[in-house]
């Protein structure tokens, strides 16, 4: 189970779903998700929100802009096409076309420029249409990117806040200091079972929170971990031993230098100032 929350923490489910992998990671990674549906679950939650953000962000036109501009070409067109289809021009207008210089000599028609002006307005038009729509679908483009690039940041920084965690919880047991602690059940939960590390140098007590073997505590109960000191009970801290909660495999509890026993009893939600001695599920002498 920790192997493949390990596996879609490490950032390669993003990569496969932004087309990152070759063929054989691609490939590994389909087949995890056949053999783990929690692979898959995770496949689908990174492709919703990657398109949840693209449509949050996505950038889409004013549609009058797209009528204004498809008008003004269907008219432009039109005015062209009755003035190219006149079926026949007067002599006297073609008369006026030509201009007599002082030599007597006849010049060309002068161009009429209004084909001209109206073709060149067409073309405008459309190179603009075609600048929008271009623009628009680059506009979408980067609003995804920003999206997938923060979605790796986020998974990056879990995955490296993750490894350090790790890793100061093995510089724990690096310390020759600590001393491992193995806290058996009671008659009153024979089958319990937890292990603590406790460096009395450094007064750091932490439980192990994966390995405990705890009967689930209900939402108005919690376990209480205690330190005999000098022969009275010292609080270090209450804990849950729900499955489904453990996000940490060593959880920290309150300091203390010294003590002679550890014990644990389950109390209600939020500790007591003094153990319930009827309700001792673990205990070890040191």
């Amino acid at each position: 189970m920790e192997d493949i929350k390990a596996y879609i923490e490490s950032g390669i489910l993003e990569l496969y779903v932004l087309g990152d992998l070759s063929p054989n990671e691609k490939l590994q990674v389909e087949e995890m998700a056949k053999m783990h549906p929690e692979i898959s679950a995770e496949l689908n939650d990174i492709q919703t929100a990657l398109e949840a953000y693209a449509a949050e962000n996505a950038i889409e036109p004013p549609a009058q802009l797209r009528d204004r501009v498809l008008n003004s070409l269907l008219t432009n067109f039109a005015d062209d096409r009755n003035f190219n289809t006149k079926p026949f021009v007067e002599r006297d207008e073609i008369e006026e076309d030509y201009a007599e210089t002082e030599d007597n000599i006849r010049a060309l028609p002068t161009a009429r420029p209004n084909s001209f002006y109206k073709y060149a307005f067409a073309a405008s038009l459309a190179a603009l249409i075609i600048s929008l729509i271009a623009l628009y679908n680059t506009s979408n483009r980067l609003s995804q990117s920003e999206g997938q690039i923060a979605l790796l940041q986020s998974r990056n920084q879990s995955f490296a806040n993750r490894v350090n965690y790790l890793d100061n919880e093995i510089d724990v047991f690096r310390d020759s200091s600590v001393k491992i602690i193995r806290l058996q059940g009671t008659p009153k939960a024979p089958a319990s079972k937890l292990t603590l590390a406790w460096n009395p140098k450094k007064k750091q007590v932490m439980i192990d929170m994966k390995d405990m073997e705890l009967a689930q505590n209900d939402k108005d109960h919690q376990y209480q971990l205690w330190a005999i000191v000098n022969n009275k009970p010292v609080d270090l801290g209450v804990f849950d031993a729900k499955p489904d909660t453990v996000t940490k495999y060593m959880l920290q509890m309150k300091p203390v230098a010294n003590a002679t026993v550890f014990a644990v009893t389950l109390e209600k939600r939020g500790g007591v100032p003094s153990p319930t001695m009827d309700q001792m599920v673990l205990a070890a002498k040191i």
